[in-house]
């Protein structure tokens, strides 16, 4: 490909039955203001997929899990706890149905056609439009930062950080140090080939299985360390702080006021509205909320 042809751009979202309505109004609200992208892949666990198939069609893309899933890897049908799966296999530790969700993401990314991903969560719902042409190559990919976050308020992410550096080959981190989960996070193909690559050598282990040993793993922190543990992909990356989301990540319910404030003070670059799955807010409220907005905006440029 020239450096001055323009590249492709698909969508990623891995979902499950729990978050079946939330991905519903994803799907509308991508299908309303989400332009230039090849497909939306919706990844479902295999018994989820009868009741997404309807949305397969045009391009939105509906997989099942297990055409991604290494195929040692066996869901343990009988240990099922707070709605919660778990998988084994002879070559790692047990993990959950949060872990392969990762695995997931990592192998489509890795795999599927397009040169770049938007992996976006399904509790996102669009409110502006987003144009993700500004995100094919040549434009550089980009990497959004959230500096000094990791540190012992955050022991989990501490954990997760560790294990990118040890399996991606990388000094031991430095605390306080970056961190890179979002709502909305951009993925270059040839990059996350190059962190599999990096893994297997380092590890000298198939990568899905290098992380299901190491257990406490993030696919967004191995990718971003990667990312910002290599110069020449560091330099050549967009470093930003600013996410594409607005995002509420605490468990307290919102009223729909309080939404429609969120939405009227979100920053330009904020695109979606994020309200995170384990929130109480009904998505009926949610819902109305974001129509609340649209017609206010409707008025405003009349």
């Amino acid at each position: 490909m020239s450096s001055n042809t323009p590249g492709s751009v698909s969508l990623i979202t891995p979902t499950y039955r729990g978050d079946y309505e939330r991905s519903v109004l994803l799907f509308e609200s991508v299908d309303r203001f989400v332009t230039s992208f090849e497909r939306h892949y919706v990844i479902v666990h295999d018994e989820d997929y009868a009741l997404f198939e309807r949305f397969h069609g045009g391009r939105r893309v509906v997989m099942r899990a297990s055409e991604l899933l290494p195929n040692w890897l066996h869901e343990i049908p009988l240990l099922r706890w707070r709605r919660r799966r778990y998988f084994w296999s002879f070559r790692a530790k047990p993990v959950r149905g949060w872990h392969t969700q990762q695995l997931v993401k990592i192998k489509a990314a890795a795999v599927l056609p397009e040169d770049r991903y938007c992996l976006i969560d399904s509790d996102n719902a669009f409110f502006r439009p987003f144009d993700v042409s500004t995100l094919a190559p040549p434009q550089p990919v980009i990497l959004r930062v959230d500096h000094g976050r990791v540190d012992d308020d955050h022991a989990n992410h501490k954990t997760w950080t560790a294990t990118a550096c040890r399996v991606l080959g990388l000094p031991a981190p430095h605390f306080p140090a970056d961190d890179f989960i979002d709502q909305i996070v951009i993925w270059d193909r040839r990059i996350v080939q190059a962190m599999i690559a990096r893994i297997e050598t380092v590890t000298k282990r198939d990568w899905a299985e290098a992380l299901c040993q190491a257990r406490h793993f993030s696919e967004y922190m191995t990718y971003g360390c990667f990312v910002m543990g290599d110069e020449t992909l560091r330099t050549a990356a967009e470093i930003t702080t600013e996410s594409f989301a607005c995002t509420h990540w605490d468990a307290d319910p919102l009223s729909r006021n309080a939404i429609i404030r969120m939405l009227e003070n979100a920053p330009p670059k904020q695109v979606s509205l994020c309200i995170q799955s384990f929130n109480t807010t009904p998505i009926g409220d949610i819902r109305a909320a974001l129509e609340a907005h649209h017609a206010s905006g409707s008025r405003a440029a009349a």
